[in-house]
């Protein structure tokens, strides 16, 4: 049985539509511990039609001010107006946008609501940090029954407000830790040099580790034995780490990086100048100034827990807004 759902995910730094097609019946999504045995139906379980994603920094300035702009409410509205007009050509059976750091954290959130239903015809939902943990792991990992990959899985999100960790497997989420570290609240508290000085570089570092002491106490990351990275931070590391020459989602899903590679590449990140991190291939214009912060995030993660590589995927909690809406 196949359903037309559309997705939407409005993050601190960007917003994401997937119009898509899934396949409830796409073969047995169990297996055993240790399976790589193939899904048993040729028919895909999620097949995109659309996969959109523009910068539009709603969560520019929240951090300090606890309010959403005006300039950056009307970006975020300029972008889901063409997404409407994508979802009114699709005729989806079912909608649903999710707002996440940013709008939690702010006090003139009815606004963004009010405005949305106006552009959209359908309210946002202001979900928890731990709904959110929920949606990225459910997104990122029901695919990988067809990954030679082992359960159990940590799943960190990092996004532009915040970081999301979930421990889990198919059966199902273990143990789940939302945290205020995200590229762009972690860049504009923190990183205002061009480079940042090391001072600015240890200030950050230190919000970082103190907030994976959060995380460490209440999810055994130790447990996994599969660590997953999402998200653009994630991504644009994995492409440089790659040596792709553009960006290539297809290269980058599922490729796996050394944790030695991604504190190179951080470090490398955080010495240039915003020039030089713009010209690096394949970099997003809105990923240039928040890059830093996010490749800091991964390699701290790896660092605390002990993961020798990342498995980087592309599929995440935009995946698992259109699975909850599978019915």
């Amino acid at each position: 049985m196949t359903k037309r759902v559309a997705a939407i995910d409005c993050g601190t730094n960007s917003i994401r539509l997937l119009i898509a097609d899934l396949n409830s019946h796409s073969g047995n999504s169990e297996r055993s511990r240790g399976s790589t045995r193939q899904p048993t139906s040729a028919a895909p379980p999620l097949t995109d039609l659309a996969r959109e994603m523009r910068i539009v920094r709603l969560g520019e300035g929240v951090d300090r001010t606890g309010r959403l702009s005006e300039a950056a409410l009307d970006r975020t509205m300029g972008a889901l107006r063409a997404y409407a007009e994508l979802i009114a050509e699709a005729k989806p059976e079912a909608i649903r946008m999710v707002a996440t750091s940013a709008t939690r954290d702010a006090a003139n959130s009815q606004e963004f609501t009010d405005r949305v239903v106006e552009v959209l015809g359908v309210a946002p939902e202001v979900i928890s940090g731990d709904e959110e943990a929920r949606l990225s792991f459910t997104g990122a990992t029901r695919e990988l029954v067809a990954v030679d990959t082992l359960p159990p899985y940590l799943v960190a999100d990092i996004g532009g407000g915040s970081t999301e960790f979930i421990l889990g497997g198919p059966e199902g989420v273990a143990a789940e830790r939302s945290v205020n570290i995200g590229c762009v609240r972690l860049t504009e508290r923190h990183l205002h040099g061009d480079p940042p000085p090391r001072p600015e570089v240890a200030n950050t570092t230190a919000d970082i580790d103190t907030a994976l002491d959060l995380v460490a106490a209440v999810v055994p990351a130790e447990a996994a034995a599969t660590f997953v990275g999402l998200a653009g931070s994630v991504t644009t590391v994995a492409a440089i780490a790659l040596g792709l020459d553009h960006y290539d989602a297809d290269k980058i899903h599922h490729s796996r990086i050394s944790a030695a590679r991604v504190h190179e590449i951080s470090g490398d990140l955080l010495a240039m100048t915003r020039a030089e991190r713009a010209a690096i291939p394949g970099m997003h214009p809105g990923r240039v100034d928040v890059i830093g912060a996010g490749a800091l995030v991964l390699d701290r993660v790896m660092a605390r827990f002990g993961f020798a590589e990342v498995l980087v995927s592309e599929h995440d909690i935009l995946d698992g807004i259109a699975w909850s809406l599978a019915g």
